[in-house]
């Protein structure tokens, strides 16, 4: 909590986080700067932060920043706020932004099943080694597809629980 003296922020560690983590995040494709501004955004205490703070924040120039604004917003983890009276905006992570980025996912693996079906005669029918490949494949997308969609609800109705619960209290 903000201000309780029990939970103050070790910046120490915080710092070790974001490298450590933007590392973990690059390794899986995500562009290095992209990984380091929302992990610094993961850990900030604000609620959205303008491209002059995330870069204060990672030492790096706002030009940096800007590519990898640029990324977040394309892949929908983040959203842009315009600041009134000013050219600033301000980002911040979008609504169920873990789910909007699976499901940028779920897009692609969809029409990348679509595309492997349309070759798989071209390649002479599923009873080809070429065509088991690829039907399997496309099979293996279908199926991750569904069984997110499957864990978002789930993911819903367990927010739900817990926002309950913690009114509850």
């Amino acid at each position: 909590m903000a201000g309780d003296p029990k939970h103050e922020r070790d910046e120490d560690a915080i710092r070790a986080f974001v490298e450590n983590f933007s590392l973990m995040l690059s390794e899986r494709g995500v562009p290095r700067m992209a990984a380091r501004v929302s992990t610094v955004m993961m850990v900030a205490e604000e609620d959205s932060l303008t491209a002059a703070d995330l870069a204060e924040r990672l030492g790096v120039s706002p030009a940096a920043v800007s590519g990898a604004l640029k990324y977040l917003l394309h892949v929908g983890l983040f959203v842009r706020e315009s600041i009134p009276n000013s050219r600033r905006d301000r980002y911040r992570f979008g609504d169920d932004n873990w789910y909007s980025a699976a499901i940028l996912k779920t897009d692609f693996m969809n029409r990348a099943a679509d595309e492997v079906d349309k070759l798989v005669e071209a390649v002479g029918g599923p009873g080809t080694h070429a065509g088991q490949r690829m039907t399997e494949m496309s099979d293996f997308y279908r199926f991750v597809t569904d069984e997110l969609m499957n864990m978002y609800e789930r993911w819903q109705q367990h927010k739900r629980e817990r926002e309950a619960a913690a009114s509850a209290h």
